[in-house]
């Protein structure tokens, strides 16, 4: 397998046209085409459908497309490993945070933490919903991520790590019932609640406790901004619901009155998630370790709210 005609197929359905990929890779349009050949002849399928308007994956050709990616990404692992093979981790590690989670409160530390033990690693942080990630990490464009859920999700091998309760989280003062820092869920129909959109995890829980004890949330403003949703909260806007490690680093900057939401409880899963078709590079799992002795800091740091 030439992974060179790999790198090239990848490059002509990410651009949708033969002749801007050629621009792209800077080499002769015929000559793409060529490789695209016999691509096609070596998997005795049709990869492409050609029309005026570019080219587009068959069937075949999404299914070659998913496994290039991971193919050139195990060969740039073993590239990286031979060169760096004798010395401390080195090359690029990607990590993916769900908004509104403990991961989102612990970028800061992870990147500093990064950059003092591994200055050889270059560290990507992406904050996105647990979809997008998990897709990102079954295709190989990312090495792990902390994200709501625990599985099971076919290419991904979720680690359970912890579960959290839902607080609600209000303005300083605000006037909602309330009683020993909890409050009913029915005690909030009326509350204006500014949440994530329903593709978010945290959302479809919400959703999912109201609705199974028939409420209806009283939903203000859908916010996927957790700065704005913490500015529109301390300007009394309206309420939000989110999971304690959450909700303590925003008491670590603001005042805000928090109570844990009960009868029923309401809970999330969050745990750390990596792919199932291929094991961490060696810089990935140092990343991995030191994101796990973060959490353990975390959870052991006593907090005043």
């Amino acid at each position: 397998m030439d992974t060179r005609r790999l790198y090239s197929f990848i490059k002509i359905i990410d651009a949708g046209s033969i002749t801007r990929a050629a621009d792209i890779l800077h080499i002769a349009q015929p000559a793409l085409s060529q490789q695209l050949s016999a691509l096609e002849a070596q998997f005795g399928q049709q990869l492409l459908i050609r029309s005026k308007r570019g080219v587009a994956p068959t069937e075949a050709g999404r299914a070659l497309y998913r496994h290039a990616q991971l193919i050139l990404r195990q060969v740039d692992l073993a590239h990286a490993a031979v060169e760096v093979s004798g010395r401390a981790p080195a090359g690029s590690v990607s990590v993916g945070l769900a908004p509104y989670s403990l991961g989102a409160a612990l970028a800061l530390p992870l990147l500093k933490s990064v950059r003092e033990r591994y200055p050889d690693i270059l560290l990507h942080i992406n904050e996105n919903f647990g979809g997008v990630i998990s897709e990102a990490i079954m295709t190989g464009r990312m090495d792990m991520a902390f994200i709501y859920g625990a599985g099971p999700l076919r290419g991904v091998q979720f680690e359970p790590l912890r579960t959290e309760d839902l607080f609600l989280i209000g303005a300083p003062g605000d006037t909602a019932p309330h009683k020993a820092g909890e409050v009913d869920l029915d005690e909030l129909k009326d509350v204006p609640l500014l949440l994530p959109s329903r593709i978010h995890t945290i959302r479809q829980v919400v959703d999912a406790a109201f609705q199974q004890a028939s409420l209806l949330p009283n939903v203000a403003g859908e916010v996927e901004s957790a700065l704005t949703l913490v500015n529109a909260v301390d300007a009394g806007l309206g309420a939000t619901v989110l999971p304690w490690s959450a909700a303590r680093a925003i008491l670590d900057v603001r005042s805000l009155s928090v109570r844990r939401i009960v009868h029923p409880v309401i809970q999330v899963k969050l745990s750390l998630v990596t792919s199932d078709n291929q094991p961490l590079s060696e810089p990935a799992l140092a990343v991995h370790d030191l994101f796990l002795e973060l959490i353990t800091a975390f959870d052991e740091t006593p907090h005043e709210g």
